[in-house]
């Protein structure tokens, strides 16, 4: 499986030709591709959001800083126009540990920023990019491969959603819920969505991007294309500028 490590150097293959992306002109530059990008394919080096990989290990997020806390209140909003203009890899990495990363990285016990009954963790985000669709895994903070092409469209009802940079979508894991009733299932896989979706309003506000929590969405069509097996979609969230 593919390692795809994701740094500041992505920054100069956006900036050349995608003819260019991934080539070197020596073997300094070679060594510099390769430390930036490990994979199969010598010498890779693209962003998250023009790039197709089984597993992709995100930069580092930020964790300290930003805007204060009310001042985000303040700004949190909901937007339905959005430019289809990517998010840097840093913002994405951002977005998605802001929204359910773990915070607190004991290594038998790890914590998330968003709270979740039994700490069952069980909200899973999966995130459409223009030409596939991945898995958050918090721990190790990646991105895993579920279906390529560009969904973005299809997580939503509402045509905005083609445009947004990244389109999230928001899933109860059943096979985290184990033993659990009909009521606590419903309920939680509910409260623990609506956490993390505040977290992503709050990150957005923070930033100066746009996003919009939704619930008319067709949940089969989206179950197929993530390859769903075990779960329940509850809302999906497109961000963007």
């Amino acid at each position: 499986m593919k390692k795809l490590f994701i740094s500041a150097f992505s920054i100069a293959c956006v900036l050349s030709s995608l003819s260019s992306c991934g080539k070197t002109e020596n073997a300094e530059s070679s060594n510099t591709a390769k430390s930036a990008c490990s994979a199969t394919a010598e010498n890779l080096v693209c962003t998250i959001d023009t790039l197709v990989a089984d597993s992709i290990i995100l930069p580092a997020p930020q964790t300290t800083g930003g805007m204060p806390i009310y001042d985000a209140l303040s700004a949190r909003a909901t937007f339905r126009n959005f430019k289809p203009d990517a998010l840097s890899d840093q913002t994405i990495s951002n977005l998605l540990w802001a929204a359910s990363g773990v915070n607190r990285p004991e290594p038998d016990d790890p914590r998330l920023t968003a709270p979740t009954a039994r700490n069952a963790q069980e909200i899973d985000i999966y995130v459409c990019t223009k030409t596939a669709v991945y898995l958050y895994q918090p721990v190790g903070h990646k991105l895993k491969l579920v279906n390529k092409g560009d969904f973005r469209a299809q997580a939503g009802n509402n045509p905005f959603h083609a445009n947004a940079s990244v389109d999230l979508i928001m899933v109860a894991n059943y096979d985290k819920m184990q033993g659990w009733d009909e009521h606590s299932i419903a309920f939680y896989g509910a409260t623990d969505t609506g956490y993390i979706s505040q977290n992503i309003y709050l990150f957005c506000a923070a930033e100066n991007l746009k996003t919009c929590v939704c619930g008319n969405i067709n949940r089969e069509e989206i179950a197929k294309f993530i390859n769903l097996k075990n779960g329940y979609v509850t809302l999906t969230q497109p961000v963007g500028k």
